[in-house]
C-alpha cells in the first residue's frame, strides 16, 4: 500500500492511494504510524481502500509529510560513484549525522531559506527507511523484518556551511528548516521485497541531473539498520535517509545549486514522486 497523511476538517487524517490521483480515507483503521506498527490495522484499511465509491481526488486535499520522525538519521556519501565525484574515499562503514525536526517539510511545500544564510543550496535524491518497530542491535539478516516502508526524500544541503573553508558544519548544513521534504506518501514493504533494485532519479526544472539506481549503495537498506539500531534504538516512524547518487550540484562544473523560483522533483522507482519548490526570502 501507499499510505498518506493529509489535514482536513481541523485534523490530520490517514489514507491509502488507489491510482489515478485518487485515494480511500481509512482513518478509521489507525493512523499512519499505526498502520506501519500493526499488520492487523494495514488489514483492515488495506480492505478500506477497495471501496472505489469512498475515493477522493488527492488533488482537493493538504498533503503532510507522511511521518512526524523522532529521530532523522542520515548517511553520508553512500554511493560508490558519489564519493568519487567528491574526491571522497570509499567508506570502511556508514558515516552517519542528524537532520532535525524543524528541517522536515510537506510533499509539494515551497521550500524557503535566506539569502543571508546559504548561496549554495543543493538538492539530493535519497532513498527513505522508516522503522515499522523498536529496533535495537537487530541483525542485518533480520533488519528488514524492521522496516515499515519507504518513502521518497530530498536531504537538501547549504554546501556553504557544510563544507565551506572557513566553516565545516555538517548538521548546520544539513538542517536549514524545511531542508528535509519527503513523501508525498510510504510504500510499504510487501511492495518492496528488495530495497536494493529501484531506480532513482532527481530532476531540477524538468531537466533530469542524478540518475541511478539503490544497487549502487555501499550500504545496503539491511546493513543500515543494523549498525544505527547498534548504537541506538530505532522507534516507530525514525527516518533514515540513505544516501544520494552522483549528481550533486556542488559536484558539478561549473556547479549548479538551486535558485528562487527552481522546481525539484526526486522520483524513486515503484515508491513516487517528491516535488517542491524554492524560493529565497
Amino acid at each position: 500500500m501507499k499510505l498518506i497523511r493529509y489535514f482536513a476538517n481541523g485534523s490530520i487524517r490517514t489514507g491509502v492511494l488507489t491510482g489515478h490521483d485518487q485515494f480511500v480515507d481509512v482513518t478509521s483503521a489507525g493512523s499512519l504510524l499505526t498502520l506501519l506498527m500493526d499488520g492487523a490495522a494495514r488489514a483492515r484499511a488495506q480492505q478500506a481502500a477497495l471501496d472505489a465509491s469512498s475515493a477522493q481526488a488527492l488533488a482537493g486535499v493538504e498533503l503532510l509529510a507522511p511521518v512526524s520522525p523522532g529521530k532523522i538519521i542520515a548517511i553520508g556519501l553512500n554511493y560508490r560513484d558519489h564519493a568519487a565525484e567528491g574526491g571522497q574515499p570509499i567508506p570502511n562503514k556508514p558515516i552517519i549525522f542528524a537532520k532535525f525536526g524543524n528541517s522536515l517539510a510537506n510533499p509539494n511545500a515551497t521550500i524557503t531559506w535566506y539569502a543571508d544564510q546559504t548561496t549554495k543550496m543543493d538538492y539530493e535524491a535519497e532513498l527513505g527507511i522508516v522503522i515499522g518497530t523498536t529496533t535495537h542491535r537487530v541483525s542485518e539478516e533480520n533488519a528488514l523484518g524492521h522496516v515499515g516502508g519507504y518513502v521518497c526524500a530530498n536531504d537538501i544541503s547549504a554546501r556553504d556551511l557544510q563544507m565551506g573553508d572557513d566553516q565545516k558544519q555538517w548538521v548546520l548544513g544539513k538542517s536549514l528548516d524545511g531542508s528535509c521534504p519527503i513523501g508525498p506518501s510510504i510504500t510499504t514493504t510487501d511492495e518492496i521485497p528488495d530495497p536494493q533494485t529501484l531506480g532513482i532519479r532527481c530532476i531540477l526544472n524538468g531537466q533530469t541531473v542524478q540518475n541511478s539506481n539503490t544497487a549502487q549503495m555501499i550500504f545496503s537498506v539491511a546493513r543500515l539498520v543494523a549498525h544505527c539500531s547498534h548504537y541506538m534504538t530505532l522507534q516507530p516512524g525514525d527516518l533514515i535517509v540513505t544516501g544520494t547518487p552522483p549528481g550533486v550540484g556542488s559536484a558539478r562544473k561549473p556547479p549548479l545549486f538551486m535558485k528562487d523560483g527552481d522546481e525539484v522533483t526526486i522520483e524513486i522507482d515503484q515508491i513516487g514522486r517528491l516535488t517542491n519548490r524554492l524560493r529565497v526570502l
